[in-house]
């Protein structure tokens, strides 16, 4: 029988960090993301589980409380809004430089600066175009529902250990704090230290000094070293992108017009799709689910197709850079966002459309 919770995303993503077997979960209250440590502090995994659940000092100690567990080949997550997200930067720097798995949530606010508790999806560029300093990637998910709130924890950290990378969910308030039925998995159990011995040759486990010793860094002084090892890490981001894009297309087959969206915005897009196919317009929709790696293919095979692309996101324009670069320009591509956590109508959206990309 299916276990079936009425839930917040954000519940949907604490009581996932639990299901699938989370060794530790270390974060700071922000709005709009503070439900996540707070059910997960009234459900005690440590008592269902064994899982830890900490609230550190700041988003710094955090984020390297994390770096910490994920060194010991422990399944560490941590969840944040926007200025959360900017302060941990630099151990998410580091995290990736020392090639280690973890899960990062955050569930955007309006910006720059302190801005506003609302929802917004204005930190696309930082999510996927590194953050913070060094050239390096981030996995990156973008749900668009309270089911893959849930859904994504799981897959988050099976790519975060195959990769050895971290994995961001990138949210924002409107799926954080909206509720939906979600179906919930089995609980799985946590690894023991000796399963993490056998499965992660690289994890340190407290192996005394000797042959047998691992040591986890990303430091390295020798300038030709620190190239060889940045070459393997670009040579890992392009298996990343060979072989994990995802993607959700509606009504593309006979689409003359597309709209691309991710997270709340891809749920309001169906809306003024719909109303626009009433109309007689054939409007599809391009979800991109991987942020990183971003679906370029799909983007220049339905360009071929269609008379123009409207991309619509809670900013000023940020995702609408990698659309562009998968049209080649061939066609009109516009952009229709709000900003402060004003969310649009699908009538807005469709009235976009017909203005920027239809009426031209």
């Amino acid at each position: 029988m299916k276990e079936l919770m009425l839930m917040k995303g954000n519940e949907a993503f604490a009581e996932a960090a639990i299901r699938v077997g989370a060794d530790a979960y270390f974060g700071y209250p922000i709005t709009p993301q503070s439900e996540v440590m707070e059910y997960l502090m009234a459900e005690k995994p440590y008592e269902r589980t064994g899982m830890v659940v900490l609230q550190s000092e700041s988003e710094l100690g955090a984020i390297n409380m994390v770096y910490g567990a994920a060194a010991c080949g422990k399944r560490a997550l941590t969840s944040s809004s926007s200025p959360g997200i900017s302060l941990m930067q630099e151990g998410i720097s580091y995290i990736a430089g020392s090639e280690l798995p973890c899960l990062i949530l955050n569930v955007v606010r309006g910006g720059p600066g302190l801005g506003t508790i609302q929802p917004s999806q204005s930190d696309y560029f930082q999510a996927t175009k590194g953050g913070g300093h060094g050239d390096y990637r981030l996995i990156v998910l973008a749900p668009s529902s309270v089911q893959e709130m849930f859904d994504f924890v799981s897959l988050g950290f099976e790519l975060a250990f195959k990769y050895r990378n971290p994995v961001m969910m990138l949210s924002d308030g409107v799926i954080g704090q909206m509720m939906e039925k979600v179906e919930l998995s089995e609980q799985q159990p946590r690894l023991t230290n000796q399963q993490i011995d056998e499965l992660y040759p690289w994890a340190t486990t407290g192996k005394k000094p000797g042959k047998d010793r691992r040591i986890i860094t990303s430091l390295e002084l020798d300038p030709s070293k620190q190239e060889k090892h940045n070459l393997k890490l670009q040579e890992k981001y392009r298996k990343i992108e060979a072989s994990e894009v995802r993607y959700e297309t509606l009504q593309c087959e006979d689409a003359e017009y597309l709209l691309v969206a991710f997270g709340s915005s891809a749920r309001i897009c169906q809306k003024a799709m719909d109303l626009g196919r009433a109309k007689g317009i054939k409007v599809g929709l391009l979800r991109p689910i991987t942020l990183y790696p971003f679906p370029y293919a799909i983007v220049e095979q339905l360009s071929n197709q269609v008379k123009g692309i409207l991309v619509v996101e809670l900013n000023a324009g940020q995702m609408i850079e990698d659309v562009r670069i998968g049209s080649h320009d061939r066609i009109k591509v516009k952009h229709y966002g709000r900003f402060g956590g004003m969310i649009p109508s699908p009538v807005e959206v469709l009235d976009a459309l017909e203005k920027q990309i239809i009426g031209d």
